[in-house]
């Protein structure tokens, strides 16, 4: 019991010292489980509290999980396990589709150092143009650009394959042999090679752009959409490099030049990945990048059961297909087995026999058994993502024209502040005269 009223005042949140009644700002249906709970000596969990709700309660009470009735203990921990996992139930409720919280404070907090920094508020709106194309429309033409760019540049590296252009450099590789000069200088097309160095520049910008203009130069090389655009430019830079180390030399030998060669088409290789740049621009390849960091558990039984299926019916077709050429070793069914499996079938490698036939027949099904079964827990998740990635953005969208709407209501604030003030000063001061005119005081006084 409390020895006094401040006593008593800490113990809860409001005390009434007159009706001696103590107020608790907590859930009231929990206080009645608590009432039963000290009548009893057993604590029930209940239906209409979330599971990390009715921990909170239990743990401002003073109860601990050992406080639970037996016949509640199982589903109370079933619960606390299983609700962080339950996408299945939770991807279509409105509280699954809003962002983390922590991610929010993330934002907010990468938004906040513009504050302190020099010409914070235009570095903040060149960064928000640059990072969500439905900021502005300057940050949708931004994103046009950049995705026609990108889209170009693809369409560069496979025109440069075609066989038309191949023929026509090697005929170029010959010409500049003959004239004396370097083979690679002749390689590459000319409207490609100008089409290449516009792309290049155009990445460069970007990324020195947003280097430049990011709240965190650490969180900057931490974040994976910005390695993807250092990986796009990086094969340019190092093809100069290796050209300028290995080509540029006086005397170069026909090893080192081939050497050369061999370099600047493992770097022209790596501007496959160009392609990831679609997806600073898209939700659904971000959405599918998050599906599948999170879910490598699932990845994982997925590639263990068609390890496990693979193995088993190779070593039947094995077995079945002696005389058959492709099934001649267990690591050469392995091809025939992972194709099987995962239902796309070739058809260069078939069995022959009924047994083989009959362990196919097997291979298929449980290949559609096996893939349908994790496919369906990562389908949800990546549905859960996709939403809460629109519900970021929106976020991310929203936290930049607040900025214009606070500034709007603070001089709202003041201006109708200093009416309120003007107003109160008026009203006194003429109360104030009529008091002195009431109470008859001399003329000096009333003047003053």
């Amino acid at each position: 019991a409390a020895a006094s009223e401040e006593q008593a005042r800490r113990l809860c949140d409001d005390y009434d010292a007159a009706a001696r009644e103590f107020y608790f700002d907590r859930h009231p249906g929990f206080f009645l489980g608590l009432l039963h709970f000290y009548r009893t000596g057993r604590l029930h969990v209940l239906d209409e509290l979330c599971v990390f709700a009715f921990c909170q309660e239990a743990d401002y009470w003073g109860l601990g999980e050992s406080a639970l009735a037996a016949c509640c203990r199982a589903r109370y921990l079933e619960r606390r396990v299983a609700r962080p996992r339950a996408w299945d139930e939770d991807s279509d409720t409105p509280s699954s589709v809003d962002p983390c919280p922590d991610e929010i404070s993330d934002v907010q907090r990468e938004l906040a150092r513009y504050g302190a920094a020099r010409c914070g508020r235009l570095r903040r709106r060149l960064w928000l143009t640059m990072e969500n194309p439905g900021y502005s429309l300057p940050s949708k033409l931004f994103s046009c650009v950049s995705i026609g760019v990108v889209l170009a540049s693809i369409a560069a590296m496979c025109i440069h394959s075609l066989p038309e252009y191949q023929a026509r450099e090697a005929a170029a590789a010959v010409a500049a042999v003959a004239a004396g000069r370097r083979a690679d200088d002749a390689r590459d097309d000319p409207v490609l090679r100008r089409l290449e160095y516009f792309c290049i520049a155009w990445f460069s910008f970007e990324v020195s752009s947003r280097l430049l203009l990011a709240p965190s130069t650490r969180n900057f090389f931490c974040h994976p959409l910005n390695l993807i655009d250092i990986v796009s430019v990086l094969p340019f830079y190092l093809t100069l490099l290796a050209g300028a180390a290995l080509g540029d030399r006086d005397g170069g030998s026909g090893e080192e030049l081939g050497d050369l060669g061999k370099v600047v088409q493992v770097f022209r290789l790596m501007r496959i990945f160009r392609v990831l740049k679609l997806a600073r621009h898209s939700t659904g390849l971000r959405s599918l990048g998050a599906t599948l960091k999170h879910s490598y558990r699932e990845v994982g039984i997925l590639l263990l059961y068609l390890a496990v299926g693979v193995s088993v019916f190779s070593g039947v077709a094995y077995t079945a297909e002696e005389q058959n050429i492709g099934f001649h070793t267990i690591p050469a069914c392995w091809w025939w087995g992972t194709v099987s499996m995962t239902t796309v079938g070739y058809g260069d490698v078939v069995p022959e026999t009924v047994a083989g036939k009959l362990a196919a027949s097997g291979c298929i099904l449980g290949g559609i058994l096996v893939v349908a079964l994790p496919i369906t827990i990562i389908f949800n998740k990546f549905s859960h993502f996709y939403r809460r990635q629109k519900a970021l953005e929106a976020a991310v969208r929203n936290s930049g024209h607040r900025e214009f709407e606070d500034l709007l209501s603070s001089v709202d604030g003041v201006s109708e502040a200093s009416l309120e003030t003007s107003r109160d000063t008026s009203q006194e001061g003429r109360s104030v005269d009529l008091e002195t005119q009431a109470q008859g005081d001399p003329p000096d006084a009333q003047s003053y």
